[in-house]
């Protein structure tokens, strides 16, 4: 029996929302375990100019990231959606071991296999140092509170 992680494609305006708003709870719980099981056994990605193929890889990379991106906190958005496909764009605040604060963009490209595992995901990342007292995201560590303001809410 295959895995499967609804809401499956293809896509609507609401279930690529839930789909994204569910990759943004399980990013934020920095569980690199947890977030693995989202992607097929053999998913392919691009991390920046890292590429990754299957869920050891994942997880490993995702160990690595959170130990350096401290109180990591992370919203994403549809752009964009089609068929098995979702594009989102995204803004997560962290600091490093020295205190020093930044907040990262990027976008994200998905594409989802008939059971709703990412089988592809293509990641471009831009980092911004920011001052503490520039940070937006001061829920506390987990998940985003529903009236938190979204990315688009924050002029992000």
């Amino acid at each position: 029996m295959s895995e499967s992680r609804p809401p499956l494609p293809p896509f609507t305006a609401e279930t690529s929302a839930q789909k994204a708003r569910m990759a943004e709870d399980a990013w934020n719980s920095r569980d690199p375990a947890r977030v693995a099981l989202a992607y097929t056994a053999d998913s392919r990605w691009r991390n920046r100019a890292e590429f990754l193929q299957g869920r050891d890889a994942i997880q490993a990379f995702l160990t690595r990231k959170w130990t350096r991106e401290l109180d990591y906190r992370l919203i994403k958005e549809v752009w964009a959606f089609d068929g098995n496909r979702i594009a989102v764009r995204f803004a997560y605040e962290w600091h490093d071991d020295s205190g020093s604060w930044f907040r990262s963009y990027g976008n994200e490209n998905w594409e989802f296999d008939e059971h709703g595992l990412m089988r592809l995901r293509i990641a471009s990342i831009n980092d911004l140092p920011i001052a503490e007292a520039e940070r937006k995201y001061r829920w506390p560590l987990g998940r985003r509170p529903d009236d938190h303001p979204t990315l688009s809410e924050l002029g992000l």
